[in-house]
Formats: C-alpha cells, structure tokens, sequence
C-alpha cells in the first residue's frame, strides 16, 4: 500500500505541473479534440518535463503494487492523486481550498485507510488470453473514442476525453496483472503488453488535449470512474482479487468513499490558467 500512496503522490504532483505547461502551450483560441501538436508543443515545457519523470517514478511505484495488491486498492490509490493535487495546489501555487474540499480530502484518507485494513493480496489466476486480446481491443476503443471526441459539444468532449483517458489507464492496470513474463519473448508474444504501451500512451494524449479547453473538472470526473469501476471489476470477476476474511464490507465501503472524495476534488484536475514565473534573482 506504500508503494501505491508514493504513485498518487508522485502522479498527483505531476498533475499540477502538466497542467500548468498544457496551459501555456495551448495558447488562445479553442481546443478541438485530441490534438497531438498539443503535446509537441507541451514537451517542450520544463514543467511538463518534470511531471514527466514524476509519471515515470509513480509508474513504477504503481507496477510494484499492483503485483502484491488488488487492483480496486491500487485504483482507489490513484485515484486519491487528486488529494495530493489539491494539497499542492494549495502550497505551491496559493490556491485556496474550501472547507469542503478540505474535508473531502479527509474524506480520501479515511476511505484509503479502509482498504489498507481490508484489502487481501492479488488474485492468484493469469487471465486468459481473450482477456489479454479484450484489453487490446479496449487500448484501440481509446484511440477511436479521442478521434470522435472532437465532433462533440464542449461539454461532452471534456466528458468523453475524460473517460477515455481513464479507461486507457485502467487498461494499464489490468495489463500489469496479465503480464507474468518479462522475458523478451513472451513480452512480444503477450496482447497485454501492447495493450499497456498503446492504453497508457492515447490515455495521456486524451488528457493533455482535455487540459487544454473546456471544463477540465468534468474530464477528471470521467477520468477517476473510468480508471477505478472497470479495473476494479475485472480484477474481482476475472483475475480473483479478494478482501481479508469477513472484510469485504469494508472493503466496498472504503472504495467508494476514496472515490467520492477524489470525485469532490476535480477541480484540481487543472491547475489555475495563469501561473506567474518565479522571479529570477537580480532582474529588474
């Protein structure tokens, strides 16, 4: 459970410094779907960068976990990377928190603190293969879900991206439990594998173009259902994910409560539009 805490502070960090960059890479005018020179634009960012290697650690830190807990703990856990945003914002950027927002974060705590007492280790079954080529099938769905997002209202695009970006990055999960040897030909042989790389890549493409324009909270509510309920399902219904003995209540209880806090931050899935640099020393 360390290691999936460390994920959310690492992605939920991350998210406060891609947000900041998508912004300023953006530039005038309104967004249009996903957008790829949108991300050649950001990469150029130091900001975007930075939260670019704090994606990386927290990746890490998630394939750690994921193999010693049930994806609906480690789900949960990313999910509550919101918190972590808010908590940021707030010291970093002088964003104020409501009382509201303070208390969903506690809210956060408390129903990951539930899953920590509840939560048993991962399911002992593989997955299939058609779980495995499913996943794929999931991976592509995300890309085709971003192309048509762009012929959408604005609202519904916000909506719709968020949801794909979430489904891309629940795919990731899901494809780390069916990926049980590294060994560089069964890597090429395994749908998983590409399943993860194509999920995990159109899920940051569908969020950097949902930073850009329109209502970035709606994204992110998209964003935590689809990266917590499906996972979470499938890693119950197919890959045997379990609670301790006589917990399950708890369980179920503390899922949902960490993500109807993480749902009450959203906001903080962008981060204010205007961010001034830091003064440098010695310029007038």
């Amino acid at each position: 459970m360390i290691c999936a805490l460390g994920s959310a502070v690492c992605f939920g960090t991350a998210s406060v410094l891609q947000a900041v960059a998508t912004r300023a890479a953006a530039g005038p005018g309104p967004g249009a779907g996903v957008d790829p020179a949108l991300l050649l634009r950001a990469v150029r960012q130091w900001r975007y960068m930075a939260g670019l290697a704090l994606d990386g650690c927290g990746f890490v830190l998630q394939i750690i976990a994921l193999r010693s807990l049930p994806i609906y703990a480690v789900g949960a856990a990313l999910a509550a990377s919101l918190a972590v945003t808010a908590v940021v914002a707030a010291r970093l950027l002088h964003v104020r928190l409501s009382r509201t927002e303070w208390a969903a974060v506690g809210v956060v705590c408390a129903g990951l603190a539930m899953l920590g007492l509840a939560a048993g280790g991962e399911g002992d079954r593989t997955g299939s293969t058609a779980l495995r080529w499913s996943m794929l099938g999931v991976a592509l769905g995300v890309l085709v879900i971003g192309a048509a997002a762009g012929r959408l209202p604005e609202k519904s695009r916000a909506l719709v991206l968020g949801l794909g970006a979430g489904c891309g990055f629940g795919v990731v999960e899901v494809a780390v439990r069916l990926i049980d040897d590294v060994s560089p030909s069964a890597l090429v042989a395994n749908p998983a594998t590409y399943a993860l790389l194509l999920g995990g890549g159109a899920a940051f493409l569908l969020l950097t173009s949902a930073l850009q324009r329109g209502s970035v909270t709606t994204a992110t509510a998209g964003m935590v259902i689809g990266e917590t309920i499906g996972p979470a399902l499938v890693g119950i219904v197919w890959l045997g994910d379990r609670t301790r003995e006589g917990l399950g209540w708890l369980a179920v209880t503390g899922f949902a409560v960490a993500v109807a806090g993480a749902l009450a931050l959203t906001r903080f899935g962008e981060a204010p539009a205007d961010i001034p640099e830091p003064a440098v020393p010695g310029a007038r």
